[in-house]
Parts: C-alpha cells; sequence; structure tokens
C-alpha cells in the first residue's frame, strides 16, 4: 500500500507535513509506504533534524505550491508541478492508494473531481467527520461542508454513504443512521428535511432511525451516523471547535473534551469518488498529519471505495 502525503500542504509547511509522516511511519504496518510530494530538498533537510533516514519514505520532487490564497480550479492548472496536482496524477494513475493533504482545500475538491472523479450513481460527494460521543465511542457527521444546499435525495444518498462509512471504518454491523432536525417528529422540518424523511424511512438499504435533534450529536443515545447539509454540518464544526478551544483556555479538561481536538481526528475524508482522498485543517500540526496518514492508511484497508462502488451500482 502506498499513501501519498503533500508535503507542502498546510500552515507549518513542510516542517509539520513531514515531522507528522516521521511519526507515522513508526506506526504504519510494514507493506505501507509513505510517498512525499514536494521540495526534495527541503524534506531532506527536515528529515536529517528528526534523524529520520530519507530511504523511509519515496519522495516526488516537485517545484511549485497552490497556496491558500490562489484560485482553486485555475492554479490546479497553471500549476501542474504542484505537490497537489502531482499527487492527484499520481492518484488517477494507480502509482499510490490514497491521497492526503493540509493544503488548499479548494485544490483537494477540484483534484477530487477532475482527475479521480465520484462514483458513478453518486449525485454528489460529501466530507465528513467524525464526533466523539461521552460514552468514548464515535459517530458519523456528514456532510460538514461540501454541499451547503442538499436536495432530499441527496440527503438520502448521505445515509447510505454514512452507513457504509460506519461499517467499514468503525466496525458497526447496522449503524443507526439519523437526520438532523429540529424536532424528532415525521412532520417537523424545512421542506427539504421533511421530503428527505419520507425518502428515508421508505428506504431498506440502511437502518434508519428517524430524526435526530443536536442534544444528541455527542452521545450514542440515538443514532452512529447523522446526515445533514454541508451548511448546518459545517456550522457544527466551527461551532464545536470554538467550544473546545474556549473551555481549554478556561483550564478544563477531561478526556471527552480532549478529543474534540481536531489533531485526534487528522482529516475529513472525501466520500462518493473513485479513490481514498483525505483532507486536513489548515493549520495541523505534526499530530494532525501522523493522524491523518493513519486515518488513510485505514481507509485504504477497509477497502471502502470498492464497498461505494458496489452499493451505487444499483
Amino acid at each position: 500500500m502506498n499513501i501519498g502525503i503533500d508535503a507542502m500542504g498546510g500552515d507549518f509547511a513542510p516542517e509539520a507535513a513531514v515531522s507528522g509522516a516521521v511519526a507515522a511511519a513508526k506506526q504504519v504496518k510494514p507493506q505501507t509506504r509513505i510517498v512525499l510530494f514536494g521540495d526534495r530538498e527541503r524534506i531532506c533537510e527536515i528529515l536529517e533534524r528528526e534523524q529520520c533516514p530519507v530511504d523511509t519514505f519515496d519522495i516526488v520532487h516537485t517545484t511549485e505550491v497552490i497556496e491558500m490564497g490562489d484560485n482553486p480550479a485555475q492554479t490546479f492548472v497553471k500549476k501542474p508541478d504542484s505537490s497537489i496536482a502531482v499527487g492527484f496524477r499520481y492518484l488517477q494513475e494507480g502509482k499510490i492508494d490514497g491521497f492526503a493533504s493540509a493544503g488548499s482545500t479548494g485544490a483537494m475538491m477540484v483534484g477530487s473531481m477532475y482527475t479521480v472523479k465520484q462514483i458513478e450513481g453518486v449525485i454528489r460527494p460529501s466530507i465528513s467527520t467524525l464526533i466523539p460521543t461521552v460514552e468514548g465511542e464515535q459517530s458519523l457527521l456528514l456532510d460538514v461542508g461540501l454541499n451547503v444546499d442538499c436536495k432530499p435525495d441527496v440527503l438520502y444518498q448521505y445515509g447510505l454513504i454514512g452507513s457504509l462509512y460506519a461499517q467499514a471504518i468503525l466496525g458497526i454491523a447496522s449503524p443507526r443512521v439519523a437526520l438532523l432536525n429540529i424536532g424528532e417528529e415525521p412532520e417537523k422540518g424545512n421542506l427539504a428535511s421533511k421530503a428527505a424523511y419520507e425518502l428515508m424511512e421508505g428506504t431498506s438499504a440502511y437502518n434508519f432511525v428517524g430524526n435526530i435533534e443536536a442534544k444528541y450529536l455527542f452521545t450514542k443515545k440515538i443514532a452512529d451516523v447523522i446526515v445533514c447539509d454541508g451548511f448546518i454540518g459545517n456550522t457544527i464544526l466551527k461551532q464545536t471547535e470554538g467550544f473546545f478551544h474556549i473551555l481549554k483556555k478556561q483550564g478544563i479538561s477531561t478526556p471527552w473534551l480532549d478529543s474534540l481536538n481536531y489533531e485526534c481526528v487528522g482529516g475529513t475524508p472525501v466520500l462518493g469518488i473513485n479513490s481514498t482522498v483525505i483532507i486536513g485543517h489548515g493549520c495541523s500540526s505534526p499530530e494532525a498529519i501522523k493522524n491523518m496518514i493513519l486515518q488513510t492508511e485505514a481507509s485504504v484497508a477497509a477497502g471502502l471505495v470498492d464497498k461505494f462502488k458496489e452499493a451505487f451500482k444499483s
């Protein structure tokens, strides 16, 4: 298994990306090889400081970087030798099995949609995040920012995508799928959520358990997979991040609160495309990069993409 990492992506690249890769190399499976895309000279300098042999990794030298302020679609084409563009080229050609970056989210989405592309039958791919619960387990929330307006059939498909992910990654045999809403009653919500409820209620494709209110997001009481549009999901994500930092500044620390730290998760998988792509937080630390790499390895090992393809054949 070859896992590609954008060494030039993120606010603290390449130092954080390379240091994170060094930490991950000690934890990945023996058959996993980490491939670093970026400026070879700078990568080697950091490896030397880390006292890590250069041959621990495969290094693909690139000469350009897609910056956070660049136009994603235009720059992806105008900078063909950027670490992101070359990484996606390797992914498309099957030279790597998964690709992860803490760089430009827009460029990562352009690469996902125009190189590896979405799985046939998927209306819109999704990005998701794992939510730690007070029981010490995890649930899945999707979408968290890719599609801010979702039609009912898209929300219905998110239920299937989320269910398959929870089975493969979280090991839940029959994940409970719920629709995030302002009340638990079927008649609650806006027009899109009401229509989505009707579609999801009648499905045999996954275990739909009804609506869920936001107060249950961080518990396992109702659902393992929570479906919403990207506007709501991203708002929840940012609110949780702010909540974490406020409490930490007040000196409050518990195992559950610490698990809300984005560094523990690593990145956000793009679900519904023909390969494994993970997008990390722009300010990712080495710890976050390490977990992003381990998350990419786990997704590839679980055969998640093949499971999506099989499910969407019908």
